[in-house]
């Protein structure tokens, strides 16, 4: 089970991305669900899904969806 934290897939923005969780309210939003899905994919992981492998692969992507948005914010956010 790989973490997949904001922090590990962007190590070269780890000072911006807690700069921009201190100022932006939208970026810390979009972080904090960020986490909490990432969490629950972990979960579900580590207890061989004990959902559907197509709302398995929903959550995947929303994830990875949310991973695009953020990126794009440290590409053009502040700092």
């Amino acid at each position: 089970m790989d973490s997949h934290a904001l922090t590990i897939e962007f190590p070269e923005y780890v000072d911006k991305i807690a700069q921009l969780k201190q100022q932006d309210t939208e970026f810390a939003r979009m972080a904090n669900e960020y986490h909490k899905l990432d969490h629950q994919i972990a979960g579900l992981e580590s207890r061989n899904m004990p959902i559907s492998d197509e709302d398995f692969e929903q959550l995947k992507m929303q994830r990875l969806r949310l991973k695009d948005e953020i990126y794009q914010r440290l590409l053009n956010g502040l700092g």
